[in-house]
């Protein structure tokens, strides 16, 4: 029997024809495919959807539009070009988040280099302050200490260190620009 015929059968739920079908197509299903898929693994895949879509498909099968053949080749073809789209979309997606996910982000990036600048910067300004001042500005806001254990490490009065912290935060404020 020829496809057109068994095709038509299948349309008719005939499984037997769809046997006979399936031994006449499914070499050149799979060849087409293969060339267009290329593994040979998904190539086997896509030939037994396009055998299944045949299946299930069949009554839309037209003879007096072409053969059973060149239409259930046109099937295979589609659902190979189907399968590489989306294998490439795929390998696109996990390509750019690859890339997202090594690359730092500009932002991260940006607020390194501020970060580090803004350090040198305190730290230029730190320097113009007197000794006792740096030492002060240091222990409360870079240790950590109270005024109270400020006063207590340098075995000065507390009213002294508070004096010392107000100018020393004044001279920063004024060599930062106001920023302080």
């Amino acid at each position: 029997m020829e496809a057109d015929e068994l095709l038509v059968l299948v349309a008719g739920g005939d499984q037997m024809a769809f046997e006979e079908l399936y031994g006449l197509v499914s070499g050149p299903v799979y060849g087409l495919v293969r060339r267009v898929v290329r593994d040979p693994a998904q190539s086997e895949e896509v030939a037994q959807e396009v055998l299944l879509e045949l299946w299930r498909s069949a009554a839309r099968f037209d003879p007096e539009r072409g053969s059973a053949l060149s239409w259930v080749l046109t099937l295979a073809h589609r659902r190979a070009v189907d399968r590489v789209r989306s294998v490439r979309a795929a390998g696109e997606r996990e390509r750019r988040e690859a890339l997202r996910a090594a690359s730092p982000a500009f932002d991260h990036v940006t607020e390194e280099v501020e970060a580090g600048l803004e350090r040198e910067w305190v730290r230029r300004c730190l320097n113009r302050l007197t000794a006792l001042q740096r030492q002060s500005v240091t222990l409360a806001y870079y240790d950590g200490y109270t005024y109270r254990e400020v006063a207590e490490r340098l075995s000065l009065p507390l009213g002294t260190v508070k004096t010392r912290m107000r100018d020393g935060l004044t001279r920063l404020r004024e060599c930062l620009g106001g920023v302080a």
